[in-house]
């Protein structure tokens, strides 16, 4: 991870887990020494809402307290948002974009004006229900993240998964969320 500041958006429905997976991004930075924001935007806080959730991350103390405007990544945990918000609102010519769904990234771009931003693909939600049996889809979404940016190894989000997970879970739950995010790992596609 760099010394600059780096700000993500995350856009998902309600129940999707979109704040949880901004808190594990935060949590995961935490654990390796770096600065932190995550935080939601709530509007009308129901099951199936859209919402959007934060996160920052930087080297150095984060002196911003404001919504991300002009986010360097954007995930996107549910592809009926694309029609529905522009999650491109605000991201730079270069910011990077990571929808969940089974579709191409070039089958995406058909339907969508993504500008000249790089459009990355990942089934979290088919990953989720074949391994937690849910479609829950924000573990899949934080190792999609960490696979484009490298910001962090699958071994670390696969520590901190057995380490707070396995507090609040039972060992089948853990090992579910394990699995899930070795699987995004490999099937992001560009």
């Amino acid at each position: 991870m760099s010394s600059r500041l780096t700000e993500i958006r995350w856009h998902g429905r309600g129940g999707q887990g979109a704040v949880t997976a901004a808190k594990m991004v935060a949590e995961i930075a935490a654990e390796r020494g770096k600065c932190f924001q995550a935080f939601p935007e709530y509007g009308p806080e129901r099951s199936g809402a859209p919402i959007v959730a934060f996160t920052r991350l930087s080297e150095d103390p984060i002196q911003c307290y404001s919504a991300i405007e002009h986010p360097d990544l954007v995930l996107v945990l549910d592809d009926t948002l694309l029609s529905v918000v522009d999650v491109t609102e605000g991201a730079s010519d270069d910011a990077v974009i990571i929808v969940n769904t089974e579709k191409s990234p070039d089958d995406i771009k058909k339907g969508f004006d993504f500008g000249s931003r790089r459009v990355l693909t990942v089934p979290a939600t088919k990953i989720a229900k074949q391994t937690l049996g849910r479609a829950i889809p924000n573990t899949p979404m934080v190792s999609a993240l960490s696979r484009i940016t490298g910001y962090f190894s699958l071994e670390e989000i696969e520590d901190h998964l057995r380490h707070t997970f396995g507090k609040k879970f039972p060992q089948k739950v853990v090992d579910a969320n394990v699995e899930a995010a070795k699987m995004a790992f490999q099937e992001v596609r560009e």
